[in-house]
């Protein structure tokens, strides 16, 4: 299982949100790039980020940002926050970053996944974010008619690389992941799935570590914080 220490952006910061809310965000740093810097340190090969700016405004906010730790972290980037048409993800993928995560577009356009995998095989994630099942879109600051489930179960044939799925209820609360939700929602299909929101400790790696179809974990608030050691997550969730 793949640990991915999440950077989310902010006006250029190092943030985490509660549940989401812009107005409930802590600042952990000004400087992306070093933040990254870090955690290659500490071990890890995969980076988490997010231009949650973009996620409201529908298109890159943060992109110079994002440049600066793709070109300063050795492993692998996935980046996710107001993509939503194909120019947004060839511009990612020119940049140099391994996957872009899919979110608003899945719902209201997916078309533009659908093809998007086709052409660019295992580098196109889904996101699916739910507040008590129901898919949330926007930035999480709209709730749709659809369950993750049936969000999900509508790219099984369409080649992504996996699902993250998030429990937007949970997400920057260390409330610990919704392994019940996530487990379940791997079961339902046949898409790697990616644990995110509420991770407060080593006790939700544990509990995900060899999970039927469990790709990986996102983590930040817990490790921003000190409550979660990247090194013996990475190692934990290798077995």
């Amino acid at each position: 299982m793949i640990v991915f220490p999440a950077i989310d952006l902010k006006g250029g910061q190092v943030v985490r949100l509660a549940e989401g809310d812009m107005a409930r965000a802590t600042v952990y740093g000004d400087d992306p790039a070093a933040q990254a810097e870090a955690f290659a340190a500490a071990g890890a090969d995969h980076l988490h980020v997010v231009d949650l700016d973009g996620a409201f405004a529908g298109a890159s906010v943060n992109g110079d940002a994002v440049r600066r730790i793709v070109e300063r972290f050795p492993g692998r980037v996935q980046v996710g926050g107001g993509i939503r048409d194909r120019h947004a993800i060839e511009r990612w993928f020119d940049a140099g970053v391994a996957r872009v995560v899919i979110g608003t577009a899945a719902v209201k356009d997916p078309d533009l996944v659908r093809d998007a995998a086709r052409d660019f095989p295992e580098r196109i994630v889904v996101a699916v974010d739910a507040r008590d099942n129901m898919v949330a879109t926007e930035g999480w600051a709209d709730v749709s008619d659809l369950t993750a489930t049936d969000l999900a179960r509508r790219f099984e044939d369409a080649g992504v690389a996996a699902v993250l799925f998030t429990d937007v209820g949970r997400d920057g609360l260390l409330k610990g992941c919704n392994v019940e939700a996530t487990t379940a929602l791997a079961a339902a299909v046949s898409i790697p799935v990616i644990a995110s929101g509420g991770v407060a400790g080593i006790e939700d790696i544990l509990a995900l570590a060899g999970k039927p179809g469990i790709e990986g974990v996102i983590t930040g608030r817990a490790l921003y914080d000190g409550r979660l050691d990247l090194a013996e997550a990475i190692r934990v969730a290798r077995g």
